[in-house]
């Protein structure tokens, strides 16, 4: 008996002691905080309608150097329908706010929210109905007009009109006209010069049309969230924006001017945009994997737009040998 019930005592133990232990793993699980939280006030809006955005960044996931947060809404084709940057508060909190009208606002699909931090990114989704009334106010009733009895007018004698003399003006001369600059330029000194370190890429912008076509915002993002985020990246695009913007507004010019040139560069930019594709799948959170990385994408690009090409042109002039 003795025995029996000490069994009993130490089985009963065991099962307090496990479900204890089990209890604050769960409960430290669920405490576990996102590194970039993103969410919406709605699941679903119809148009014309408000949609709020917010967030937070988690206390770890800070980044040395301020950054804004990044937020993109995609529309169910891949268009995206609104962009915007934001600064944290002191709480690491974001929030903004979107008007879902125009015509790239398609009712019945889903639309799907990005937030971008640094290396970190999350995103969410809702519903756009379109035009059925979500969230739409009822209209108060108009009141009828009240109609006022109209005064009869008093007639005022009217003064005798006084003749001032007429100066007449000596005409200015006119200003000479300003040579306009194209975009991504501004003027300086009477010539067009790149603007500083941080504007946009101009032959992309250029050969797609807009700073907002996806192909330019790709590129952004690329150069904001993953490359400026370390020292290497950092000094490697001070270095090329010398080189870089001592041509492209020459080049962007002539895009303007040349559609079938316009074509020709929005052909070789695309071995490009894939190579950079790469970034997108890789988390670079050291300098040594920003040095390996960066230089790995800049031997493919050296071998895609030079070794290749000279390599068939070699091939081709021994066959005719």
């Amino acid at each position: 008996m003795k025995v029996a019930g000490l069994s009993s005592i130490f089985l009963l133990t065991i099962c307090i002691l496990s479900y204890s232990l089990t209890g604050a793993a769960n409960a430290a699980e669920g405490s576990q905080e996102a590194p970039l939280s993103i969410n919406t006030d709605f699941p679903a809006y119809a148009e014309d309608s408000t949609i709020n955005v917010f967030g937070k960044v988690r206390e770890s996931s800070l980044a040395k150097n301020v950054t804004p947060v990044t937020i993109q809404i995609i529309n169910p084709d891949g268009s995206i329908v609104g962009i915007d940057q934001l600064s944290l508060d002191s709480n690491n909190e974001y929030s903004t706010s979107f008007v879902a009208t125009g015509q790239l606002w398609k009712a019945g699909g889903d639309y799907i929210v990005k937030a971008y931090y640094g290396v970190q990114k999350n995103e969410t989704t809702f519903t756009f109905a379109g035009g059925d009334g979500i969230r739409t106010a009822t209209p108060e009733p108009v009141p009828e007009p009240v109609v006022e009895p109209v005064p009869e007018p008093v007639v005022e004698p009217v003064p005798e009109p006084v003749v001032e003399p007429v100066v007449i003006a000596e005409p200015e001369p006119e200003p000479e006209p300003e040579p306009m600059c194209g975009e991504g330029t501004v003027l300086e000194d009477g010539k067009c010069v790149a603007e500083e370190k941080g504007g946009g890429c101009l032959i992309a912008t250029a050969a797609y049309g807009s700073e907002m076509a996806p192909q330019v915002q790709f590129l952004r993002e690329i150069r904001d969230n993953t490359v400026l985020q370390t020292q290497s990246g950092t000094a490697f695009m001070t270095g090329f924006n010398q080189f870089y913007y001592s041509f492209s507004p020459a080049v962007a010019d002539y895009e303007r001017e040349n559609p079938v040139f316009k074509e020709a560069v929005k052909l070789s930019l695309t071995p490009l945009l894939t190579s950079l594709a790469i970034l997108n799948y890789v988390d670079i959170d050291t300098e040594q994997e920003m040095l390996g990385y960066g230089i790995g994408v800049i031997l493919l690009n050296i071998g895609m737009y030079f070794v290749a090409p000279a390599a068939v042109i070699i091939a081709i002039k021994n066959r005719r040998k």
